[in-house]
């Protein structure tokens, strides 16, 4: 199959605002500056400041999916379906879990490489397997299975590298990047759960992709502004790295953006690249396919880690391109990647008709993915 010029534009845009994503976001954390009242220069750390801008992003998707209707709506065959009609608190369940599982990431990305934060993410693949056999009855195939437990193992000698980088003194400490590591995938239990609410309750409905991830972040947008009120005055003590010990200072973090503007366009970079990630991706899954945008998402792991070593974010560990490897199999088994391979083996030919066999057509449409569009955060 050769690619369009648009299909490969599609491509190397999810790519590149993928990675720009949570480089902004780690690029942001290592600035420093000066607080409000003159207070001395310390670093950024705003997590659920970083969180809001990654909502409005999604946000913006709504406004982008009306201003294409409009114009589609002008031509004399529309071709963009709007979808139908639907309560859009249905999006508020998974909306609340996106918002928990990101602001949870961002504070962890604050004690842990960029590497490892985007290799990590690749648990969510172990939980959301295991809560779609226990909640939405699915049975999944034992090449499937074979892919959890190839992630585990990857996870495992990912974080034996951190914890390795972290006694040859690397950027953080190691308390810290064991902390960071365990907050990942406590986040991606999170995030799992936000997937399994939408295949049971939202993906029945016909909504359009830009539609739902906009109006997921239309709710953590709102709900998470309103939180960081409470949050300026919940004492938590070393745990936050602001001057004031409290959850999240707003205030504090608009004064470092106003003494360092650089900050802001950290901060501006990861609400576009998450706004064009999510169209891309969309598009990429409807242009090419969904096993596409999966390896484009794995490849984003590795343009992350590369860009990292270049700028001197980090140190190279052999250890992490031994896990990076082990948890692009896992991933690829899990998503079905072996599948054109072995249907050209005779012999393993016939095992997969076998295991197709033992499902129903529906089962293996859910099993598979194909054409699955997850609404949820793509950061």
């Amino acid at each position: 199959m050769t690619w369009t010029k648009y299909q490969l534009f599609l491509a190397g845009l999810m790519l590149t605002t993928g990675s720009l994503n949570t480089l902004s976001a780690k690029w942001a954390d290592l600035f420093s500056a000066k607080g409000c009242h003159d207070v001395p220069e310390h670093n950024f750390s705003h997590p659920f400041v970083q969180a809001v801008g990654m909502f409005l992003g999604e946000l913006s998707c709504l406004a982008v999916f009306y201003i294409l209707l409009c114009h589609d709506r002008r031509n004399p065959e529309p071709r963009i379906n709007p979808g139908e009609s639907f309560n859009p608190l249905l999006f508020f369940p998974p909306a609340m879990c996106d918002m928990t599982a990101t602001s949870i990431m961002y504070v962890a990305l604050n004690m842990t490489s960029a590497s490892s934060f985007q290799m990590l993410r690749g648990a969510v693949i172990i939980f959301t397997g295991l809560l779609s056999v226990a909640f939405l009855g699915r049975r999944l195939l034992p090449s499937q299975w074979l892919g959890i437990f190839i992630t585990i193992l990857g996870l495992v000698i990912v974080g034996l590298a951190d914890f390795f980088s972290g006694h040859q003194g690397d950027t953080h400490k190691l308390s810290d990047i064991i902390t960071g590591d365990l907050l990942i995938i406590m986040a991606q239990i999170i995030v799992s759960v936000q997937m399994v609410l939408e295949e049971k309750f939202v993906y029945r409905h016909n909504i359009h992709p830009l539609k739902a991830v906009g109006t997921e972040g239309f709710f953590g947008f709102f709900v998470l502004s309103l939180l960081l009120i409470p949050m300026y005055f919940i004492p938590v003590g070393d745990f936050a790295d602001n001057p004031r010990h409290v959850l999240e200072d707003a205030l504090d973090a608009f004064c470092q953006i106003g003494h360092k503007p650089l900050i802001l366009l950290a901060l501006l970079g990861n609400t576009v690249s998450i706004a064009f990630f999510n169209f891309a991706g969309i598009s990429v899954t409807k242009e090419i396919s969904a096993t596409t945008r999966m390896v484009l998402d794995s490849l984003r792991t590795l343009v992350i880690w590369v860009v990292s070593l270049a700028l001197g974010w980090e140190q190279f560990h052999g250890l992490q391109v031994l896990g990076f490897l082990v948890l692009l199999l896992g991933t690829g088994l899990y998503n079905g990647l072996h599948r054109p391979v072995m249907a050209r083996i005779p012999c393993c030919a016939g095992m997969l008709d076998t295991q197709e066999e033992q499902n129903s057509p529906e089962e293996r449409e859910r099993l598979l993915g194909d054409g699955k569009v997850q609404t949820g955060d793509e950061s």
